[in-house]
């Protein structure tokens, strides 16, 4: 599914959020600064804009950019090499059996992919697995607002509408429709929390901006 919109996600992303996505992606790479210094894993990097905005942050650090979708990656490679941006290196590579040592990374990262996971527990132990002691673990993905009357109209507007902007847009009605069902089955941002800390992680906080739409977890391996 991914590979099938691979080629119009970035487009779909600024339709769906009016541009704002670019702005989360930078709130969540400002996280990173606090990390030790080391490499970064951006996990389900996509097109790589979390990647860049990692380096952007981190300019002595190298990101590792990784995804199972070769079809994103493809996309990932040829922004890459517009940008002449060195540093990012990219790999196919299933968030579930990550084939990185332990510890190796100051921060693990990722937008949008939490919710796709099959198997919570098993990615985010996983992260932590990977990241070294006092590094950071940075998830970002969407959430339900829970407000009363703009839940309603969220609720309209991701089930209604975002489905047919997928069909108009990136010709795959069938993926955005997955889009809001997989957000309504994912974990609130206190579970969400909850769950990093199940998996070891020390110091779990988080924060929702996007009008409450988005949540932004960070927590210490």
């Amino acid at each position: 599914m991914f590979t099938r919109i691979a080629r119009r996600y970035d487009v779909m992303n600024t339709v769906m959020t009016g541009g704002r996505h670019h702005a989360w992606r930078r709130l969540a790479a400002e996280a990173v600064v606090a990390a030790p210094p080391g490499p970064v894993l951006d996990l389900a990097t996509g097109t790589g804009d979390l990647a860049l905005a990692v380096r952007a942050m981190r300019s002595a650090s190298t990101v590792v950019g990784a995804d199972f979708s070769e079809g994103m990656l493809r996309q990932a490679r040829a922004k890459l090499a517009r940008r002449r941006e060195t540093r990012v290196c990219l790999l196919a590579a299933d968030a579930l059996t990550l084939p990185f040592r332990d510890r190796t990374f100051a921060a693990v990262t990722s937008a949008f992919l939490v919710r796709n996971l099959t198997e919570l527990a098993r990615g985010l132990a996983e992260m932590r697995r990977v990241a070294m002691p006092g590094g950071l673990v940075v998830t970002l993905d969407i959430t339900r607002p829970r407000v009363p009357g703009w839940d309603r109209v969220f609720g309209l507007y991701f089930h209604r509408i975002v489905p047919l902007m997928g069909a108009l847009v990136a010709g795959d009605r069938a993926a955005y429709t997955y889009l809001p069902e997989s957000v309504e089955r994912f974990a609130s941002p206190p579970g969400m929390a909850e769950a990093m800390r199940r998996a070891g992680l020390r110091g779990v906080r988080y924060r929702r901006f996007g009008f409450g739409t988005i949540a932004l977890h960070v927590g210490v391996a």
